[in-house]
């Protein structure tokens, strides 16, 4: 005798899911952009007006996209995490090291995508060095997707991942290689230090 289940028990777990999967393509996406800007690979003052907007646009989204994942989590009947399930790291009872670093995800994201809006006042040097930890949050973000999730060893989010991976491990590199030839402005370039390298 089969056992019925309600598909609607599920409905927000597979939207908070959801959420989160676009929250990590546009993370990507715009850490990939900001990588691309930083090793000057994007030339040209209207294509990198153009890359600048786009990266702006794609980390707002994310943002909006992140908050709405923790958001519809809270109409899970399953879960039942609650505010401080959903705000406090290493709170919520479902594997929590992973969501935990999840929530930490979140909210470096909107501390440092949001920083560039106050830039002006904590000056640009401090900024650009804030920023330079959106990479961790990307790298959080694909830790906790594959640790928090049930669905972590399925094929479409394995594609997924691996296709974001990717682009932003050759530009990492690029970024932080030494390079021989003299920068664009014919200054000799420097390796970019990592932000675990500055302390």
């Amino acid at each position: 005798m089969s056992v019925y289940t309600d598909p609607g028990q599920h409905v927000f777990w597979i939207a908070s899911r959801a959420l989160g999967v676009v929250a990590l393509v546009f993370v990507a996406v715009s850490v990939g952009l900001g990588l691309a800007m930083a090793a000057r690979t994007v030339k040209g003052p209207g294509v990198m007006s153009r890359v600048r907007q786009l990266h702006e646009a794609t980390a707002l989204t994310a943002l909006l996209a992140i908050a709405a994942h923790g958001l519809v989590l809270l109409g899970d009947s399953y879960l039942r995490p609650g505010l401080a399930g959903i705000a406090i790291p290493f709170v919520m009872p479902h594997r929590p090291a992973w969501t935990g670093l999840g929530i930490i995800a979140g909210w470096l994201a909107g501390l440092l995508g949001l920083s560039f809006y106050v830039r002006g006042r904590i000056g640009p040097r401090l900024w650009r060095q804030l920023h330079r930890w959106t990479l961790a949050v990307y790298v959080l973000a694909v830790v906790h997707t594959l640790g928090a999730g049930t669905d972590a060893a399925s094929a479409w989010l394995l594609v997924i991942v691996i296709a974001t991976v990717a682009p932003i491990a050759v530009l990492t590199a690029v970024r932080v290689l030494p390079s021989d030839g003299p920068s664009a402005g014919g200054r000799p370039r420097r390796r970019i230090p990592l932000p675990s390298e500055q302390f």
